[in-house]
Parts: C-alpha cells; sequence; structure tokens
C-alpha cells in the first residue's frame, strides 16, 4: 500500500470506526496533542480525516496544532517558577466543545526522546500544570460525553526510537508500515476487519461480566499484586457508546477488556514490564508498591523524579482507576516492537492506570454524583495514564467472590474461552 492510499484508509477508519461521526456533528483534531510536543508531520493524515469527516456530515472541522520545538524553547528559557501555568483559553474551549456533542480526534505523532536532557522537576511541573487545567475536560472526555477518538502518525523521530538500526531514509516507511498492519489497514476491506474483531473482544467482555470476580491476582517476576475490582464494575472492550448513545472505539488500535478496580483495593507490588513515555520523557525499569490502594513507593532506573511526580499530581493519582486485560499473542506483541507510545504499547501487554477511572465502567455511576462515585470505589483524578505490568511470563487469577481462585491467564495467554 503506498502512503496516499493507506493515509486515505486510515483516515476514513477513523472516522467511521473510530469515531462514528454523526451528521451534524462538528469534529476538533488534536494534532498530535493537547499537553505535549506536536509535529506538522502529521499534516497529511489530518487532511485525511478532515475529508472523511466532511463525507460523513461534518459541518465543520478545527484543528488545534502543536510545536515540539515550542516545549524545548520553554524549558530552557521560560521563568523557572511557571511551569505551573497553563492556557488561559484552552481548557474552556475543550469543555464547551465536548458538552456541545461534538466529536474529538487526537492524532500521536511524538519523539518519545524530545525532552530527553531537560530538566525532570520542570517537566514534571509542566504535566501537573496541564493535568490540573484540564481535569473537568478528561473527566467528560472519560464519562464518553461525547465520541471520541486516538490514532497514531508517523514521524521521523518516533520512528528513529522505534527502528534505531534501519537506514534514516527507511525508518519512517517501516513505521507506517507498522500502524497499518496492526491498524488492519492491510485487509481488503480494513472496516469488515475491525467489525470481525471488536466482535471478538465483545465476547470476551460479555464472558468476564458473567464471571463477577471480586479480584485479580497478578504474578510473575517482580510482581506479586492482588487489585480488587468494584462491585458494580462492569467489563468493557474495544467498542464504547456516549451517554446519547452512539457508539465508537476510542483507541486504534485496540487490543484489550478493560475494567474499574476498586480505589481502595489494591495490595502488593508491580514491575512494569515495558518503559513508560510520558511528557516528553522515558520512565524505565520501574516498579510501584500498593497498599490500602495507594502507592507508597515508586522507584525506577531512569525517570524516578518524572514518576514521582506523576504518582504525586493529586490525591488521586497514586491509586488506580483502570486494568485492561491483553494477549500476549496479539498483533501488537507479536511484532516484537517496542513502541514507546502508549497507544500501541498498551495493546501488547495487559496494562493498569494511575488516575481517573471511567464511570462507563461501573453500573450506574453515569447517575453517581463524586462523592457517591468515590465511596463506591471509583478513582478521580486530574491524570490518567497507563503502565504496562504484562508479558508471557506472568500469570492472572480471578478471584471468585468466595475467595477461590482459578486460572485466568498463564503466560500472558488466556487459559479458557470463558463462556460460563
Amino acid at each position: 500500500m503506498d502512503l496516499q492510499a493507506l493515509l486515505q484508509a486510515y483516515g476514513e477508519l477513523a472516522v467511521r470506526v473510530g469515531l462514528n461521526l454523526q451528521p451534524g456533528q462538528r469534529l476538533l483534531v488534536i494534532g498530535p496533542a493537547v499537553n505535549g510536543g506536536a509535529s506538522l508531520d502529521a499534516a497529511p493524515l489530518v487532511r485525511e480525516i478532515a475529508a472523511s469527516a466532511y463525507r460523513a456530515g461534518a459541518p465543520l472541522v478545527e484543528t488545534l496544532w502543536g510545536d515540539e520545538a515550542l516545549q524545548l524553547q520553554r524549558l530552557q528559557h521560560a521563568p523557572r517558577d511557571s511551569f505551573g501555568q497553563f492556557s488561559a483559553w484552552l481548557p474552556d474551549a475543550l469543555v464547551g466543545h465536548v458538552e456541545a456533542g461534538h466529536a474529538l480526534i487526537s492524532v500521536n505523532a511524538n519523539d518519545p526522546d524530545l525532552l530527553k536532557g531537560a530538566p525532570p522537576q520542570l517537566i514534571g511541573d509542566m504535566q501537573t500544570g496541564a493535568s490540573v487545567a484540564l481535569r473537568r475536560f478528561r473527566e467528560l472526555v472519560g464519562s464518553n460525553q461525547t465520541n471520541w477518538t486516538v490514532v497514531a502518525a508517523a514521524c521521523p523521530g518516533w520512528a528513529a526510537k522505534v527502528f534505531p538500526h534501519q537506514a534514516p531514509d527507511q525508518q519512517l516507511a517501516r513505521l507506517w508500515d507498522a500502524i497499518a498492519r496492526l491498524c488492519r489497514l492491510d485487509h481488503r476491506q480494513p472496516v469488515d476487519a475491525w467489525e470481525r474483531h471488536l466482535y471478538l473482544l465483545a465476547a470476551r467482555r460479555d464472558s468476564l461480566n458473567r464471571k463477577r470476580y471480586a479480584a485479580l491476582k497478578y504474578s510473575g517476576p517482580g510482581t506479586n499484586l492482588t487489585i480488587g475490582l468494584a462491585d458494580g464494575h462492569l467489563w468493557v472492550s474495544g467498542r464504547s457508546a456516549t451517554r446519547s448513545g452512539i457508539p465508537f472505539v476510542p483507541n486504534l488500535p485496540t487490543e484489550e477488556v478493560f475494567t474499574m478496580p476498586h480505589a481502595q483495593r489494591v495490595e502488593g507490588i508491580v514491575r512494569a514490564t515495558k518503559p513508560l513515555s510520558y511528557g516528553g520523557t522515558l520512565v524505565e525499569g520501574f516498579a510501584l508498591r500498593f497498599a490500602e490502594g495507594r502507592i507508597v513507593e515508586a522507584t525506577a532506573e531512569r525517570g524516578e523524579t518524572v514518576l514521582r511526580q506523576l504518582v504525586a499530581t493529586d490525591a488521586g493519582a497514586s491509586r488506580l482507576g483502570e486494568l485492561a486485560l491483553v494477549a500476549h499473542s496479539t498483533p501488537v506483541a507479536q511484532s516484537g516492537l517496542l513502541f514507546y507510545n502508549t497507544l500501541f504499547d498498551e495493546n501488547a501487554a495487559s496494562h493498569i492506570a494511575v488516575g481517573a477511572a471511567y464511570k462507563f465502567t461501573m453500573a450506574d455511576a453515569q447517575a453517581m454524583d463524586d462523592d457517591a462515585f468515590e465511596r463506591a470505589g471509583g478513582n478521580r483524578s486530574g491524570v490518567h495514564v497507563d503502565l504496562m505490568i504484562g508479558s508471557s511470563e506472568v500469570d492472572v487469577d480471578g478471584i471468585q467472590q468466595n475467595g477461590i481462585a482459578e486460572p485466568l491467564m498463564r503466560r500472558g495467554e488466556w487459559v479458557a474461552d470463558l463462556q460460563d
């Protein structure tokens, strides 16, 4: 597939399957991220998304562009006490867009080493400032106020990180090929291929919902972790629905089934199985220890300051808001690639997320006020960051309501079809 055909197919998939954009809905394209570095390398994909959106009946497509170099300029030259500041107008604009029921798509195209060597304290302050300012917006997105999705565009810095041993003139093409394959764009009918895939994920979701586990237990190298599940937890798969009933797929690609842990019922230690790319810096070789649901110790071989600042962002950043199960046999995992990008790496491994829980992962939570949601086990925070903890060496047991454990995953793979 040549690049132009790939971009057209990807744009169509993002709008038809990812967003399921409805006639009359406006679309805001964030390219590549609100509070991260951005690059105009994403522009050709954004234009194809816009063309597809207009064909679907959008009256207006708007874009928010960032600039990677401006991140570095700020870190080098801005006053040292200014990094907690964030845009005065952007949070309200985003909230207004979502509350009006208009659609939203984010395009990731970031260099994982963008801020390598920058002061970790300032990076953490910058991320914290963004998280606080965007908290209301993220809560609306996290409760599926409208249809939204996240896709990726290859850029030179990211391609060089994923394919360091390829010739520079081949790296970008290799990354685009990987994106196409893992997003099923190489199928003759990508939309039909996605419908089949989403059907299978939904069957897995339904099986887990019938189980009604009280907790999950993870065991592996450096990991001995028990995560209690909220009493009304709901397993969710690749396709969600807005409050108004529009089905959409938040992430392309997606290979996970996920639910809401109880924010007060997490005990033990877990070691990450993949690096975390956060705020333009890498956190590697890290481990977390939990007691009564809260992270009480965070260590890392690299990026420990940023990790500690992440979990100290606010009261909820040290607790879990999501757990997701992903088989090691997924196409992303079997590619053998480390993407240094959560959109892809989370689909190669089971993972947890520190920070905000999604209300749609608990029964009747959409009607709860914030206090009731927290009493039921939900977590509220200005952040939601996925951490990969699964691998071919990690086992997962489902703990039944009577306390009996049954094998759920062994060496990263499902042990049964879960049709009971």
